[in-house]
């Protein structure tokens, strides 16, 4: 494809700028894959890779995808060596009432206990070491201390037959965890492609003008400043130039966010992969390679998304002070019965039960499974969850950005008013109508959409020609008819009534006005349509007192009446696609916690400069790429929805780490031993059950989350 070339073009030009990020990127996912190969620092990873750069981005995806496989794999072949392991466990059949035991039994369950131990404990274990490495203990530490320690003493058990082995607490410590590993990776892979639909947008092949005015296809990777290049109708520009000759509208809004097609004429500076209308442009290449501006898009994309914090997961603390825990009252617990004078046998099982309760089963799921339903509920509602980490910390969030065209509006033009001039609303409705049938002009587009709407009958229409940044002209029923713009109007000295179509403008409409015979029948207005939905949006976020900010690349007339009309009291406007990503970074400097609502190219480095990327699924690919949320209706109300997702599942998450490990508070105590001079003991068998039935809780718990 011409776009698979051009991506190896622009990769190329863009090579010197991020040669050194990307061979450090390829580095640190090889130390990653040596430290980690099944996920010790997965989630840590995702956040700095999630939006990476374009050519280092479907490694890291590979990458990703193969530890969420190798996860999988390793969760059901440990789960076959699981289910032997629990049969040959004499606590377990003790638990069943049941009598299983045959000679050297307990040698084939350390054998299959091993194999489990290595296979599938290694990605905790390997995780556990880069942890220390770094003097993090998180998740992996506490996991692979609570499973060398069940592996270490059930394999002296089984040797010395000094006590009773924590095989099979080894074993399904280790699946769930697995499976927990497994659901969360699943739960969050995504990967961002926003530099790769970035360079999409440009064409591979220009219209060279040589010197004789022939025009020679060449690749635009071989266009050299100050060339001329000929762009025809309803053609892409391949590269930023300045016209020197002809005269089109040009739709930017790809680009730029500015929802009218701009006339561009000698002179003009032009965007490499804005769509060039009707007329036909001769330009001079102005800048080339990195200098572009959709090369500066994502130069500011890149630096946006490397700006990032990360937010460390709950599960992680959580995990963090069980392993301490763990390890001091492992420790104690040893220590004072030894001490007490009870023999090796009994302090050590006392120790070990301790450390092995101190890492619950169900903290392994706390997170995970709530994650996993939470994004279900999102997928239902039109809400991708693409970045869990800032998903998460859309609670906090105290103030929310809208990009105005696509976002807050339609971004199709629509007929708001229409004022007839000696003939009537319809004859002039319909005479516009059959007229701008023939276009394919976003304004046309309104027009016929209104006419359609009103069920008009198409009249015949002849000689239609297109006025070059100025409307169109055709015959009916042998009159003349133009519909036309204000430029054309003033140029030809046809009075029409100015306080009227002030009036219209001041309210950032689009005007046109229709000619019979060169004489003024009609003047129609149209507007970018503020969504019914949006309105809704603004006054629930007030009332949950989060601000709505409009940020837009259209005029302060245009973006005032708008605000106006949605109660949006805070709009910046006239905003250049460069500096919109400042605009967030000036919020967030202030304290703020900000969301980007968009759908263009230039929303892209705003919505990764932002805590909370929101893209409307009508945009952009790059928009919805680089966002952290993606909403498919892409309806502004959901912008509420995503919020109160995000405080429900924040809700659900402490609740389940409450109940993952609230209840060592009062086991760990009862298994050490504290109080056996009482009778009361929790034995392995007992803590098992526990952990079993937080584990149950933690899973129904999750299954209740819902959006208020």
């Amino acid at each position: 494809m011409k776009e698979d070339k051009m991506n190896k073009r622009m990769e190329h030009d863009a090579h010197d700028s991020v040669s050194h990020e990307e061979e450090h990127a390829g580095t640190g996912q090889e130390e990653h894959h040596e430290s980690n190969e099944n996920g010790s620092e997965h989630e840590e990873h995702h956040s700095q890779g999630k939006k990476h750069n374009g050519s280092g981005h479907d490694d890291h995806h590979d990458h990703h995808a193969m530890m969420v496989e190798d996860f999988r794999r390793r969760f059901f072949i440990s789960l076959v060596i699981t289910v032997p392991i629990l049969v040959l466990s004499p606590m377990i059949q003790m638990f069943l009432g049941v009598d299983w035991r045959f000679t050297g039994d307990s040698y084939l369950l350390f054998a299959l206990s091993t194999v489990l131990y290595i296979y599938g404990g290694k990605p905790f274990l390997t995780g556990a070491k880069d942890e220390l490495k770094k003097k993090e203990p998180g998740m992996m530490t506490l996991i692979a201390f609570a499973i060398t320690v069940a592996y270490i003493y059930s394999t002296v058990a089984v040797f010395t037959k000094i006590g009773s082995d924590f095989f099979w607490e080894l074993a399904t410590l280790i699946v769930i965890m697995l499976l927990g590993h497994w659901i969360e990776m699943k739960s969050v892979m995504s990967a961002s492609r926003a530099l790769d639909e970035l360079l999409k947008l440009m064409p591979e092949e220009a219209h060279l003008l040589d010197e004789h005015g022939e025009t020679v296809d060449v690749p635009v990777k071989e266009l050299k400043e100050k060339d001329e290049v000929l762009v025809k109708p309803g053609e892409k520009i391949p590269i930023d130039g300045i016209v020197y000759e002809g005269k089109s509208e040009v739709n930017e809004s790809m680009i730029t966010g500015e929802s009218v097609p701009v006339v561009k004429a000698d002179g003009d500076e032009i965007i490499g992969g804005a769509i060039n209308g009707e007329g036909i442009l001769k330009f001079r290449v102005s800048h080339v390679g990195e200098d572009t501006f959709l090369s500066q898009v994502i130069k500011l994309v890149k630096e946006a998304q490397e700006s990032r914090s990360r937010t460390q997961r709950l599960a992680d603390i959580a995990a963090k002070w069980l392993f301490y825990i763990a390890s001091v009252s492992g420790i104690l617990t040893f220590t004072v019965w030894m001490l007490l004078g009870r023999e090796i046998s009994f302090a050590m099982e006392r120790a070990v039960t301790v450390i092995i309760i101190s890492c619950p089963h169900a903290l392994g799921l706390a997170t995970p499974l709530v994650t996993a339903v939470s994004t279900s509920i999102g997928a239902k509602r039109g809400l991708l969850i693409r970045d869990r980490n800032a998903f998460e910390s859309a609670r906090k969030l105290d103030a929310v950005v809208f990009d105005k065209t696509g976002t807050l509006t339609e971004g199709e033009f629509g007929v708001t008013d229409i004022k007839a001039v000696g003939r009537t609303e319809e004859e002039v409705m319909n005479i516009a109508y059959s007229v701008e049938s023939n276009s394919e002009h976003p304004i046309a587009r309104g027009i016929v959409r209104e006419g359609k709407e009103r069920s008009m009958k198409l009249s015949d229409v002849t000689d239609y020609r297109n006025i070059p940044g100025q409307g169109l002209q055709a015959k009916m029923d042998g009159r003349d008819i133009m519909v036309v713009s204000p430029g054309y109007i003033r140029e030809e000295n046809i009075s029409f009534d100015e306080e009227y179509y002030e009036h219209l403008a001041e309210q950032g409409k689009t005007v046109v006005f229709v000619l019979e015979d060169r004489k003024l029948i009609g003047i129609i207005a149209l507007s970018d349509m503020v969504r019914e939905s949006a309105k809704e949006a603004v006054r629930v976020l007030k009332s949950m007192n989060i601000e709505s900010i409009m940020l837009t690349g259209d005029n302060r007339k245009v973006a005032s009446f708008v605000g106006k009309e949605l109660g949006i009291d805070e709009i910046i406007s006239e905003v250049l696609p460069n500096e919109k990503a400042d605009k967030i970074d000036a919020l967030i400097r202030q304290g703020r916690k900000v969301a980007m609502t968009g759908d263009g190219v230039n929303d892209a480095p705003a919505l990764a400069k932002a805590d909370l990327g929101i893209a409307v699924g009508a945009g952009t690919d790059v928009a919805i790429e680089t966002a952290d949320i993606i909403l498919v209706k892409s309806n502004p109300l959901d912008v509420v929805n995503i919020i109160k997702l995000s405080k429900a599942t924040y809700r659900k998450m402490i609740q389940n780490l409450i109940w993952a490990t609230g209840y060592n508070v009062i086991a760990l105590p009862l298994a050490a031993g504290v109080l056996i001079n009482q009778g009361i003991v929790i034995s392995p068998a007992l803590g098992a059950m526990l952990m079993s039935l937080s584990t149950v809780i933690v899973a129904i718990n999750a299954r209740f989350l819902k959006i208020d």
